[in-house]
């Protein structure tokens, strides 16, 4: 693959204001009218594979931090959901999905790190449907894109960023790249 950074879009600093602010936005708009501190964990985050989840983290300490509230985290898989699994031409990776709480009945925040089409977020929705029914899911991403294909649309955005379809928007996370920040890469010729 060809690929050509356009720009960057975030760095370091701006992806950390994303994410104190994404994290106030869940202590007060999630879930007002039930407090976050019940023995019942009233919400929890369910971090998306890959990064997804590392941001999911870094929110459940800046929570933590803030509030003093201890919010559960689960991890997310949702490849066998994807209407596109059986058209792709390698099989992809499958990867674990550990959510060690009951969705039944909690207020989930879903976590990713860019919104397209709308499509892995309907698969997100049909993976943690498939193991319980939530009393709310909310979602969750640092960069919506735009060019949706389904009515699928995020509650907390840290930034939207109108895109061509030969561009991508790759977030990168110290926990899993060699840097830090977000990008936007040509990835025609």
């Amino acid at each position: 693959m060809n690929d050509h950074v356009k720009a960057q879009l975030m760095d370091a600093a701006d992806l950390e204001r994303t994410l104190n602010r994404m994290a106030r936005q869940i202590v007060e708009h999630v879930t007002p009218d039930t407090p976050a501190h019940d023995e019942d964990e009233a919400y929890a985050l369910v971090g998306m594979q890959t990064r997804g989840v590392q941001l999911a983290r870094r929110l459940r300490a800046k929570v933590q931090d803030a509030e003093g509230i201890e919010v559960p985290v689960g991890v997310l898989d949702v490849t066998m959901y994807r209407d596109d699994v059986r058209l792709r031409e390698h099989q992809p990776t499958v990867r674990a999905t550990d959510i060690p709480f009951d969705v039944t009945g909690r207020h989930l925040v879903l976590v990713d790190d860019v919104l397209y089409t709308g499509r892995t977020g309907r698969a997100a929705l049909e993976a943690l449907m498939a193991r319980g029914r939530p009393a709310s899911v909310r979602f969750l991403v640092i960069v919506d894109r735009g060019h949706r294909e389904l009515p699928i649309y995020a509650d907390i955005v840290g930034r939207e960023v109108p895109t061509l379809p030969d561009e991508e928007v790759r977030v990168c996370v110290s926990e899993m790249d060699d840097r830090e920040g977000v990008w936007l890469v040509s990835t025609g010729d």
